[in-house]
């Protein structure tokens, strides 16, 4: 049996920044307790849950949680079909996510489960205290050794969501995640495109955490922007003969990656590429007079390159 400790030290080396939440949820679920984890998106709450069973040696049933997931979609149904030629019979029951997890012992992962109506909510919580689930027609389902259920939300997210009833918090250890640090960051950055320049990786991942504290912004990037900026401005770059650095290329690269990723506040006149664009100079073209290091980040020779950052 893998000790909590080593399945710790395992995610700790595998995601970034995470060591203390890790700990938190090792423990509840060790502990036979159902968690919930709340976080602004791109924090790594699905990476460290599905590190979580994989280090444990668990099952993983994913559920999307949306208006659109009812009970019957969370639990399963009988095959119509089926059921006009043979009745209703247990082997024509087809198992959904839930029914899964029971029988084989999984963690069941419920993603932004304050969009999941009330109803299947519901379902959710007599899972959670009784251990186990009726069906009509089929009975009763128990829950094997190992089963619990972890869910993920963005509690700052108002549109299409709804207040999580007090019953479900009742029944989770809850582990709250903010965005990692500054050198966390980077390092995920960087672990993702150790081609592009230092500079332009360490640039991005500031212009992304000045968008969660800028004034005229709702919503800030999460640490994806970065990566897709960096990313953008690679191909970008050499799809202009140019370096990865110049100015046109980070530019648009962070206009593609970030202007849709933030929501400006109510009775801010400024457009979310206007605001990209002054963070963008504020930040990018402070390295304008820094010197790029020899062919660092270059698709092209000098003579196709405009001024860089």
């Amino acid at each position: 049996m893998v000790t909590t400790r080593l399945v710790v030290d395992q995610l700790s080396a595998e995601v970034v920044g995470r060591r203390r939440e890790a700990e938190l949820v090792v423990a509840a679920l060790a502990a036979h307790r159902h968690v919930l984890l709340e976080g602004p998106p791109g924090t790594g709450k699905s990476t460290l849950l599905r590190g979580v069973a994989s280090a444990v040696g668990l099952g993983f049933e994913f559920v999307e949680g949306t208006a659109e997931l009812t009970p019957a979609r969370l639990i399963g149904h009988f095959d119509p079909a089926l059921v006009l030629a043979e009745g209703y019979s247990p082997d024509i029951f087809v198992d959904g996510p839930l029914v899964r997890a029971l029988r084989n012992g999984s963690l069941l992962y419920v993603e932004e489960i304050n969009r999941v109506p009330e109803e299947t909510l519901n379902a959710l919580v007599t899972v959670m205290s009784e251990r186990e689930v009726h069906v009509p027609r089929l009975g009763r389902i128990e829950a094997q050794e190992g089963f619990r259920l972890v869910a993920a939300m963005n509690p700052f997210d108002a549109v299409g969501t709804a207040r999580i009833a007090g019953a479900v918090y009742d029944r989770v250890c809850r582990v709250a995640m903010g965005y990692q640090s500054a050198e966390d960051e980077r390092s995920i950055v960087e672990s993702q495109h150790d081609d592009v320049p230092t500079r332009v990786q360490s640039a991005a991942v500031e212009i992304v955490r000045a968008t969660r504290e800028h004034p005229d912004l709702r919503t800030g990037s999460s640490i994806r922007g970065a990566i897709d900026l960096c990313a953008v401005a690679r191909e970008l770059a050499e799809l202009r003969s140019l370096s990865v650095d110049d100015d046109g290329v980070t530019l648009d690269a962070a206009l593609v990656a970030l202007s849709g990723r933030v929501r400006v506040r109510e009775g801010v006149s400024r457009t979310s590429e206007e605001i990209v664009t002054d963070l963008w100079r504020s930040i990018f073209c402070r390295l304008s007079d820094e010197e790029p290091a020899p062919s660092e980040g270059k698709v092209a020779s000098p003579a196709t390159t405009s001024r860089a950052i």
